[in-house]
């Protein structure tokens, strides 16, 4: 079976590199097939890219599976927005936003970022700022299941 890419929908030249998920992410395959369908070889000499995981505990209890909500219009809004926002803050080659949405188990992948620039401080400054952005501020909203039942999250965790 072939699967078709996520990246499919990005017209070359369209700078939208921030996308959402249902399905299972796999980053490092994502992150190859984006490097090798966007980007020349040589043309960055440094990549520095950040993924999260979903952790079974938060606030004292184990956590079984966690759902992440959100308003898809204004979610791709502000992503694309954050993504634009690194590019024009640093000098950039390319970003990336990969965020996963629905229900995840443990040990799930939720989010890649991603940056491409000609030297490794630039690249590690983006990456950062696109992951601690998404966590002060993209519009998502998580209910974990525990032990317990069901409960929403509204502190911003680490």
């Amino acid at each position: 079976m072939v699967m078709k890419s996520l990246f499919s929908r990005r017209s070359p030249g369209v700078n939208m590199p921030a996308f959402l998920l249902e399905h299972t992410l796999n980053p490092l395959q994502e992150l190859e097939q984006y490097q090798n369908t966007h980007l020349t070889a040589g043309s960055y000499g440094a990549t520095a890219s950040f993924t999260g995981t979903m952790r079974d505990f938060n606030a004292g209890d184990n956590v079984q599976q966690m759902t992440l909500e959100h308003y898809p219009e204004m979610t791709q809004k502000f992503l694309d927005q954050l993504c634009n926002e690194v590019m024009s803050k640093w000098s950039l080659v390319d970003c990336l936003i990969i965020h996963r949405f629905g229900t995840m188990k443990p040990g799930d992948a939720i989010v890649l970022t991603a940056a491409w620039s000609a030297h490794r401080k630039e690249a590690f400054s983006a990456c950062r700022y696109l992951m601690e952005e998404l966590k002060a501020r993209a519009p998502f909203w998580k209910k974990e299941t525990t032990g317990k039942g069901q409960r929403w999250v509204h502190e911003a965790g680490d």
